[in-house]
């Protein structure tokens, strides 16, 4: 009989030529568990997806609950669903005013690419500005504004018009003209390696966007619910989009995206043509129902936002101590660990992971590793994880 680690390799598409392979019975909060009972700590949330842990009761519920009441009814958009319903006014309390409709999808990829046509429907403008290193998703539209040549060669030709500036040069705005629908960008990059928006950037930003007609979009597919130290990445710099993406964080385990924007403007998609954006299982309800429960846990139980500075500088203090770490860069739970190398970096993720510990790189950062743990990892989790991410270290 064929292992299921053959028949990983042998039947499901791979995305790489060599995998992690880890093999997982079961997870819970931060540890995952290998069939021979082994446990490895998760410092990546499955690229900032599990942010409360694995198998988090109050999820678990909520999905048990509603799998028995129904799953899916209609395609997007048709019948009144309860945990869409609900989940909708949720996520919208959190968010400025000005943004007031929410339009479920199944991703982040997907989440983009209604964003994408919602600014060129509500301008009627063909030009989209992204910027160098961005990464957005995976299909073809998400694709076409993802910032790096490497990933996109073999795939041209993808959607015309879109053109890059910097992230965090001012003078680069001066590209944002009359013709340009919308400006995507991320308030912190993540594949870059967590580079972080300067305020005055993303102000001068909305300015431009404003000044032009221009739509800005936020991509807070990675930096929403919590990552950051504040619900939205946004946050930080009080600088308000017109379009907003979510995946990820917000369905606490479960395949969910959104994309916000005001209802005036959401509405364009219901008419000329009716149907512009569908979807058939968006916002499907029981993920619906798991990220409701998600969200209503980083509201009511505050402290697991608000604990996150010092969790923070607790990560700093102990990876730093290490003479092989160069420096690190991140804000919150959300950060960027140097290293001397790619080789260094490639060579740490196998190491850490014979140690107990599940790292990752950046795809557009290759001598940072990331460290972007469930939310509510404990000090003395954060303490173990680095105690095995040193021993990885010296094995360098």
């Amino acid at each position: 009989m064929r292992t299921h680690r053959q028949l990983f390799t042998q039947l499901l598409g791979q995305t790489s030529p060599a995998p992690l392979s880890l093999e997982v019975e079961y997870a819970r909060g931060v540890y995952m568990y290998t069939p021979e009972g082994d446990n490895v700590i998760d410092i990546i949330s499955g690229v900032s997806a599990s942010n409360l842990g694995h198998s988090h009761p109050k999820i678990v519920s909520a999905v048990k609950e509603q799998a028995e009441k129904y799953m899916h009814l209609m395609v997007y958009g048709e019948i009144i669903q309860s945990p869409q319903v609900q989940l909708a006014e949720c996520v919208l309390s959190l968010l400025p005013e000005s943004i007031s409709s929410l339009f479920l999808v199944n991703s982040g990829s997907e989440a983009v690419e209604g964003a994408l046509k919602l600014a060129k429907r509500v301008t009627g403008r063909p030009k989209i500005i992204s910027t160098h290193n961005a990464y957005h998703g995976s299909t073809h539209g998400a694709l076409s504004v993802l910032g790096n040549d490497y990933f996109k060669n073999n795939y041209q030709p993808l959607l015309p018009d879109v053109h890059f500036i910097n992230y965090n040069n001012t003078k680069d705005l001066e590209e944002i003209d009359a013709n340009t629908a919308c400006v995507i960008i991320e308030p912190i990059q993540s594949e870059a390696g967590i580079i972080i928006g300067d305020t005055s950037y993303l102000q001068a930003l909305r300015e431009k966007c404003t000044e032009t007609g221009t739509l800005l979009i936020f991509d807070e597919v990675q930096n929403g619910f919590g990552r950051t130290g504040k619900m939205f990445g946004h946050e930080h710099s009080g600088v308000v989009p017109d379009i907003i993406c979510f995946a990820k964080g917000l369905g606490g385990g479960m395949p969910i995206g959104a994309f916000a924007a005001s209802k005036e403007h959401m509405d364009n998609f219901t008419h000329n043509p009716v149907l512009g954006h569908i979807t058939t299982f968006g916002g499907h309800p029981v993920s619906s129902a798991a990220a409701l429960a998600c969200v209503h846990e980083l509201v009511e139980n505050s402290s697991i936002i608000d604990d996150i500075p010092q969790k923070e500088k607790l990560f700093r203090e102990l990876l730093l101590s290490h003479p092989k770490v160069q420096s690190i860069r991140g804000k919150g739970l959300f950060m960027a660990v140097e290293l001397d190398s790619k080789e260094s970096v490639q060579k740490l993720i196998q190491t850490a992971l014979k140690n107990g510990v599940l790292t990752d790189y950046f795809l557009f950062c290759e001598t940072h590793f990331r460290i972007a743990p469930p939310l509510i990892i404990t000090e003395n989790e954060i303490r173990e994880a680095c105690t095995r991410l040193h021993k990885a270290l010296d094995e360098l």
